[in-house]
């Protein structure tokens, strides 16, 4: 394997601007914010993170959005408070994560339960594999079907946890099993609208990042607009492979149409490692300024199966990172080219869907992200422009 690495230098601290927010974090927790979130006026769509005591709720969210390391997760106190963990990587990724502990019971008349549900995008529960999860089930009956009940526009999520130390096949089989026993509760309630998606997940492999990934990937409006520019860069640029990621989370929150290959995947995510531990060792200046990440950043990576990995920033917080052949890599003026047809309308995507959001009107045909497609004049491999 071969490294051909392009990076602006470090800053000392990661607070400068264009550069990751401090410690490659996404915020503090707020504890205690039952009566604070009562009177609280944001609108940010809202994940909650519920399930039984030792599910793992509160490890997924320190390894997903605080880099912890797996093993460390292992000494992480019980959660006895609900925390809310702000949650803002780009102008539209931009989302509260909830964490319930499982003692907690969040139905009693002192919540304000409505509340909650209400502001809620998606709902995530998550149930111990490894353990007896029938009282898992009635639990995560109870939730979804009261949350339904309230707010029907939620996405329910099971992440079915811990699977790392089960067979390949006990986990098709727990995965089974849970699927129709949570179907059939529905379904004796009448509740047969009600749709569940089912992850099989765990903090040590990549597994919960992608997992996380098509969780807020249904909270993106423009995801269909994304998912668009990617099918038309990667297919005018002999690209195999194409995914939109957040470099702090290593969540890609859109990739092109194209089957996800769990290699692939994971391939795409210590791309990202490498370009991050290589950043903070060797990038800092002489006087220590510099910023982390910024629009000159790239790397490029070339394996010993003619596979090259090529990573370009595309925001101060996205990344695009491509797999393709070292022959297609042989015209990479052309990609080039199609990159910076890409990023131009991909900023414009996040343009109109700021723009939205803070004026709450609807799109006009005239600055609608799709509409912009039809202006784009990607090269193509035969030499024309489409």
């Amino acid at each position: 394997m071969s490294i051909q690495y392009e990076e602006p230098a470090l800053a000392g601290s990661y607070s400068v601007v264009d550069s990751f927010p401090k410690d490659f974090g996404y915020g503090v927790e707020e504890p205690d914010i039952e009566e604070e979130s009562a009177t609280s006026g944001d609108t940010k769509p809202r994940i909650l993170l519920m399930g039984l005591r030792r599910s793992g709720k509160s490890s997924i969210q320190k390894v997903v959005f605080h880099k912890m390391s797996p093993n460390e997760t292992l000494f992480l106190e019980s959660t006895n408070k609900i925390y809310k963990d702000d949650i803002s990587s780009t102008s539209f990724v931009n989302f509260q994560i909830w964490d319930f502990p499982g003692q907690v019971d969040f139905f009693d008349p002192t919540f304000d339960y409505e509340m909650i549900f209400r502001g809620t995008g998606a709902l995530i529960f998550v149930i111990d594999a490894q353990d007896d999860y029938v009282e898992a089930l009635g639990r995560l009956h109870l939730t979804v079907s009261r949350a339904y009940r309230i707010n029907p526009e939620i996405n329910f999520e099971v992440f079915i946890h811990k699977v790392d130390g089960l067979s390949d096949d006990h986990k098709i089989e727990t995965q089974r099993d849970i699927h129709q026993r949570a179907n059939d509760d529905l379904a004796d309630a009448s509740l047969e609208k009600l749709h569940l998606s089912f992850y099989l997940t765990s903090i040590y492999d990549h597994s919960i990042f992608e997992a996380f990934s098509k969780v807020v990937q249904k909270l993106i409006p423009q995801l269909p607009t994304l998912e668009n520019l990617l099918n038309i860069f990667i297919s005018n640029s002999g690209i195999e492979k194409a995914f939109l990621f957040d470099v702090v989370s290593k969540i890609y929150i859109a990739t092109d149409s194209s089957p996800v290959d769990m290699q692939s995947y994971e391939l795409c995510c210590d791309m990202i490692d490498v370009v991050i531990d290589v950043s903070c060792i060797y990038g800092l200046r002489g006087d220590g300024s510099g910023s982390a990440y910024d629009k000159e950043s790239l790397a490029i990576i070339k394996l010993n199966n003619t596979t090259v990995l090529y990573l370009k920033e595309v925001t101060k917080f996205l990344a695009l990172v491509c797999i393709l052949r070292e022959e297609s890599f042989e015209k990479k003026g052309l990609i080039d080219y199609n990159f910076h047809c890409f990023r131009k309308a991909t900023q414009e995507v996040f343009e109109v869907g700021s723009l939205t959001q803070r004026t709450g009107m609807l799109q006009s045909q005239s600055t609608s992200p799709n509409n912009s497609l039809s202006n784009l004049k990607f090269g193509a491999l035969n030499g024309g422009v489409v």
